[in-house]
């Protein structure tokens, strides 16, 4: 019976220091998960980082500490590791309020990360839990806009491309059409030899010019005599009357 008493005993020992050794944890935890929440609200995030990486490192199940370090890593502009302490976090949520916020925080990292299409898909899983999130809704709206106008711009640019495709391709045909004028017109046989055996026109002086000229008078005045000559002949018939 005195054996039974101090197993007993020995059990009732063993849970006072199993509860106290979790109390104490619990205050580190607890303790290391303040300090980052105090540092992340001065602006020192990387201070916030180490706090919740040791919280995690003392509870890997903790939720908060998971939740919080993939907001510190989302200050510092790290959004693919936010966005993986943010999923890791996801099993652990008690709530659908919990589950909400996770979905919500990954879209955001998604969105900054240029991914908009996938952080649609995390914003409509947001509503879906918390359909009242008027944040969600607006960072949704946000998003599809977003989207919206990256289609007009790829779109935009595609018919660009297309364009300035057909421009050189009609740069191109101009450049073949104008060689092949060119080579056309090398294979056409040439005028210059014959332009050269061409006689040239002489020059003559102004004094040659003249006489030439007084010659032409003097044959029109024998031609015009002559003419008068013909004129005043009777001309002969076959009956004489």
């Amino acid at each position: 019976m005195g054996s039974d008493i101090k197993n007993i005993l020995f059990l009732l020992a063993l849970s006072t220091v199993l509860f106290n050794s979790h109390e104490i944890f619990a205050q580190s935890l607890r303790g290391l998960v303040n300090d980052g929440v105090e540092n992340y609200d001065k602006g020192n995030f990387s201070d916030a980082e180490v706090n919740f990486k040791k919280g995690v490192e003392k509870a890997p199940d903790n939720f908060q500490a998971k939740f919080n370090l993939g907001d510190a890593y989302f200050k510092q502009k790290r959004y693919d590791e936010a966005i993986k302490s943010y999923q890791s976090a996801l099993p652990l949520a008690r709530s659908n309020n919990e589950k909400a916020q996770v979905y919500y925080n990954v879209g955001n990292s998604l969105l900054k990360a240029q991914k908009i299409k996938e952080s649609i898909e995390e914003y409509k899983k947001s509503l879906k839990l918390n359909p009242n999130d008027q944040e969600a809704k607006y960072n949704l709206s946000y998003a599809l806009e977003m989207l919206k106008n990256q289609d007009q711009q790829e779109k935009d640019k595609d018919e660009k491309e297309d364009k300035k495709e057909d421009q050189q391709k009609e740069q191109e045909q101009e450049k073949k059409d104008q060689q092949k004028d060119e080579q056309n017109k090398q294979d056409q046989p040439k005028d210059n030899d014959k332009q050269k055996q061409q006689p040239q026109p002489q020059k003559i002086s102004k004094e040659e010019a003249e006489r030439i000229l007084e010659a032409l008078k003097e044959n029109e005045k024998d031609l015009q005599k002559e003419l008068r000559k013909i004129k005043g002949k009777r001309v002969k018939t076959d009956k004489d009357w």
